[in-house]
């Protein structure tokens, strides 16, 4: 069918998600008179810990900001949170949307600062899930080369008188398997279209993978780990020969014109919050800054090429810091129920799975340039190392570093509170996963282990460690 590329089949980007639920990897090295103690920590985030589980958990900044900070963090709120317009408009500062965009606002996919899902249907409005592209090769820095009509990432919204790129179309292919205590499960894989291609055909080959928003709590501590940390971590040879074998992903760092560690980004291809933060500016609702002044339009593109702006850079220097800081210092809410006996089990089990190479609990912060993100003893539960997660979740797209079946560890606390944020439970790097279960169960690669002691656990058990994740 003319304009359609199909997707899936293999399990695909499930790894991401893969990585982020080998929940069951869980990562840390315990001690203590009790195997599984050193997970019971109320204050996840530190100092900056949010002691709150209600549907603003996500979207309160850290606890030991200073007055002045806490001023600036609204103003990064308002940036981040209200609807950017067409230019030009009498809204100051506001306008330059588009002219291609998957949304108006950061929060139209990170709703109250949480994590998104995949539409239900064709006709869902929800936003949160997009589409990266690319084709065979590198861009000047290494990193994934554009497609010569359809760029980085499909754009499925436009302003008057353009057209969005196309639309993304979402079926779904059930996987029957069953625990080894003979329960059996059912899982789901999605199959990827993009139809309506407005530009020309797809060319052939093009690689496409599917990224869900995920939330934004804890940016800050996780950039603060320092460098050093991640290398002591990072085993690429599996010199340990454990079977997991995490590496950096080495990225290119825009405003330092140099080659960084990257820690953001289901792939970790971006080294901060900042180029994070602007990056998603450029691709996700078309904002010029001075890291990227240049407007997504190709040369196909001519009614974009031609659409008003709302100046250069239509995101300053002073609002992109201000949605920075915003981005850095939203608070980790504080894990729950440490006193419950199912919880405690299933910390137990964590633990006793053996999957402690990607998930890793404890870390300490650096020095930061927001002071009160500086000295912090955290458990985001990641290792912010990439892992190969195998064949099965594998969307065949390498970024920078990282193959196309190797994803970033993400972390886990908070997971247990996006029912309650979001009113959803998909997880997984596209949002696969309708459970905590069923992103353990995607697991394969380096996470096939912790995916299948799981599987062997008792019922009881899997619930437990199912608690355990909800507490976090």
């Amino acid at each position: 069918m003319a304009g359609v590329r199909l997707l899936g089949g293999r399990g695909w980007v499930a790894a991401v998600a893969a990585c982020a639920l080998a929940v069951a990897a869980i990562a840390v090295s315990c001690g203590g008179d009790e195997a599984g103690s050193e997970l019971l920590v109320a204050e996840l985030g530190g100092e900056t810990t949010a002691f709150n589980a209600t549907r603003n958990a996500f979207s309160l900044s850290a606890r030991n900001l200073t007055n002045a900070e806490r001023r600036r963090f609204e103003v990064g709120d308002s940036f981040f949170t209200l609807n950017w317009v067409t230019a030009p408009s009498s809204v100051e500062g506001r306008d330059g949307l588009g002219a291609l965009f998957n949304a108006q606002s950061c929060s139209s996919c990170h709703v109250l600062d949480g994590r998104g899902r995949p539409p239900s249907d064709d006709a869902d409005p929800e936003r949160g899930l997009l589409l990266r592209l690319s084709v065979a090769g590198t861009d000047a820095h290494g990193g994934p080369k554009p497609d010569a009509v359809y760029g980085g990432q499909l754009q499925d919204r436009a302003i008057l008188g353009v057209l969005p790129e196309g639309a993304i179309s979402i079926g779904w292919v059930e996987v029957a398997d069953e625990y080894d205590d003979g329960t059996g499960y059912r899982l789901r894989a999605p199959v990827y279209a993009i139809a309506d291609a407005a530009y020309g055909e797809l060319p052939e080959g093009l690689l496409i993978s599917p990224r869900i928003a995920p939330a934004v709590i804890g940016m800050g501590l996780l950039e603060a780990i320092p460098d050093e940390r991640l290398l002591e971590l990072a085993d690429p040879e599996d010199a340990d020969g454990d079977g997991i074998s995490g590496r950096v992903n080495l990225v290119w760092d825009v405003r330092a014109g140099e080659v960084a560690i990257g820690r953001f980004g289901w792939k970790a291809g971006q080294p901060s919050v900042e180029q994070q933060a602007a990056g998603a500016f450029l691709g996700d609702i078309g904002i010029t800054s001075s890291l990227f002044p240049e407007e997504e339009c190709t040369s196909a593109q001519v009614a974009c090429l031609e659409a008003t702006t709302g100046g250069t850079p239509e995101i300053g220097d002073e609002r992109l810091a201000d949605v920075t800081l915003y981005a850095s210092t939203l608070a980790v809410p504080a894990m729950r129920n440490l006193e419950d006996d199912a919880v405690r089990r299933g910390a137990e089990l964590m633990v006793q799975s053996g999957c402690t190479a990607c998930h890793v609990a404890r870390h300490e912060t650096g020095e930061h340039p927001i002071a009160a993100l500086s000295g912090q003893e955290i458990l985001p539960f990641t290792d912010l190392l990439l892992h190969d997660m195998g064949e099965g979740l594998a969307d065949g797209r390498p970024e920078f570093e990282a193959s196309g079946s190797e994803w970033r560890t993400p972390p886990l606390w908070g997971i247990g509170l996006v029912e309650t944020v979001n009113g959803h439970t998909n997880f997984l790097h596209d949002g696969r996963a309708r459970s905590l279960e069923e992103a353990i169960l995607w697991h394969g690669g380096e996470g096939a282990a912790a995916r299948d002691a799981f599987k062997a656990l008792t019922a009881e058990e899997r619930e437990a460690l199912i608690r355990f994740l909800e507490s976090l």
